[in-house]
């Protein structure tokens, strides 16, 4: 089982965050599992939390989606937050795309009845509940706090001992318990590269009895069902009625000459 995991950093600018994924994700991957980690590597990869960075960055994700679907790979894996082109992915490409949050708050669903989401700061915590309420679970999440972290690519210090580890692993342990007081009982540290950081400091409980979930881990093992549902399935996981429908064989020929080899599933009719 072959699995693209997508990230939207830049290697360069967050090298202990990726180094950290990586041995993380080959620990946790069945026997078996081959997990390859990619990133952003033309424009952007440091400022995902403002929407029109984010939608520059996408344009490469969904390229490496087409890239994965050609290359064999059986799934592709979205760890981003915001779930970057998670839709059109899904329509375009022939294996399972999964997004992180999506899959951290479905599988937080079967953890626990109410949910908490500790976000890096407001604009972040926006862009969040947005994704929260496309995936009609607002009712689910009890609350949202705050680690007043402005700048996201300070997370990647903290991955060295020291102040700002003990900061940030300060901030977000207060976050944590402030939503479990608020009635969560499940905490999402709805920060990728946080995700990582926390399960990496051994931060999985947020005071009584509320799990932390990592949810780049969750990902993972998410991905790898549905590549083994896929194959059970016919290759059918993904529905290609409405919102994943592709274009009819009738139109796939014009289609093509505008966008170029769009579609490769569809055959002309």
């Amino acid at each position: 089982m072959r699995l693209w995991y997508q990230s939207l950093t830049r290697a360069d600018a967050w090298p202990a965050y990726n180094a950290a994924l990586r041995r993380m994700l080959a620990a946790a991957a069945d026997p078996g599992t081959e997990v390859e980690v990619h990133g952003i590597t033309r424009r952007g990869g440091i400022g995902d939390q403002y929407r029109s960075l984010e939608f520059v960055e996408t344009v490469e994700v969904l390229e490496n989606v087409a890239r994965a679907d050609a290359a064999g790979f059986d799934a592709v894996l979205l760890g981003n937050i915001a779930d970057p082109g998670l839709r059109a992915a899904r329509e375009m490409a022939r294996v399972p795309v999964l997004g992180l949050c999506e899959t951290a708050l479905l599988t937080a669903c079967q953890m626990g009845a109410s949910i908490g989401l500790v976000v890096a700061n407001d604009k972040h915590g926006a862009r969040v509940a947005e994704n929260v309420a496309g995936y009609g679970l607002s009712s689910r999440v009890a609350a949202v706090e705050r680690m007043r972290l402005e700048r996201l690519a300070d997370l990647d210090a903290a991955f060295a001992e020291g102040p700002v580890r003990e900061r940030i692993l300060g901030a977000f342990r207060a976050a944590a318990e402030a939503c479990v007081a608020r009635g969560a009982e499940v905490v999402i540290p709805a920060v990728g590269v946080a995700m990582v950081l926390i399960a990496e400091a051994g931060i999985v409980e947020a005071g009584r009895g509320a799990p932390v979930l990592n949810g780049a881990i969750a990902l993972l093992k998410a991905g790898e069902a549905a590549v083994k549902l896929d194959r059970l399935m016919g290759g059918r996981f993904t529905s290609r009625r409405g919102a994943y429908a592709q274009p009819p064989p009738e139109q796939i020929e014009e289609l093509r000459r505008y966008y170029g080899p769009v579609f490769p599933a569809v055959k002309p009719g």
